[in-house]
């Protein structure tokens, strides 16, 4: 049974597992057909989406007017997205922007570059989670595929389990969609979800979390670009 953040008569908000593929995986149901199962609906829509191995928030649509609703906000970037993520790597910097363009690179992986015809744009704030180890809160402004764990890897701070870039052995991969916000019907709706799966997850992190990164969207966060500003 997966857990339920909130849910009304035209969206669910929920905390899907990492290693569970949005869509049906080979032989194995997807994410959404197995939460459909559960709420006992006829169908649910998918309006935005998670990789295999992030865990965290994602809100899904129980109707056509909904799913519009709420995929446009995710096209326009008007909803307000943020993730925690473990790196046993420390960054070249504590805080910033990560921003380029992303090119397809070998193995199914992404790399960022210099120019920025259609960048990705990051913004991240970190410190020591414990010795070796350090929290990353991360903003992405925009949703390229991939776009937090290449950020991270062109900091010099792979993300720890990430295989696929560069990060360190571990029993997950350590990204989690920690927030969400967005409006709807006339009201602002804010969740947040503390990661519970992962050795590296456990209650000193949740106390470093609480302390640091409690209210993440009252942060002062990296100035964006001029162009972006308008599109936060």
């Amino acid at each position: 049974m997966f857990q339920i953040i909130d849910q009304t008569s035209d969206f669910v908000v929920v905390v899907k597992p990492a290693g569970i593929s949005v869509h049906k995986d080979q032989e194995e149901a997807g994410f959404t057909m197995m939460l459909q199962q559960q709420l006992d609906l006829e169908q649910i829509f998918l309006v935005h989406r998670l990789d295999k191995i992030t865990s965290g928030l994602m809100v899904f649509a129980k109707n056509t007017e909904a799913a519009k609703t709420l995929a446009d906000q995710f096209k326009n970037r008007e909803v307000s997205k943020y993730y925690l993520a473990i790196s046993a790597n420390k960054p070249k910097r504590k805080q910033g922007l990560i921003m380029g363009d992303m090119e397809k690179a070998r193995r199914g992986g992404w790399k960022l570059v210099k120019n920025c015809q259609n960048p990705a744009v990051t913004q991240f704030f970190s410190c020591s989670l414990k010795p070796g180890f350090r929290l990353f809160l991360l903003k992405p402004t925009t949703g390229k595929t991939h776009q937090i764990r290449v950020a991270l890897k062109s900091e010099g701070a792979p993300i720890l389990g990430d295989n696929t870039y560069g990060g360190e052995l571990s029993d997950r991969t350590y990204l989690h969609a920690y927030s969400l916000a967005f409006s709807y019907g006339g009201e602002r709706y804010t969740y947040k979800s503390y990661p519970e799966q992962g050795d590296h997850f456990d209650q000193e992190a949740w106390d470093i979390i609480k302390e640091h990164f409690d209210r993440p969207e009252s942060l002062s966060w990296p100035k964006l670009p001029e162009k972006d500003k308008a599109q936060k």
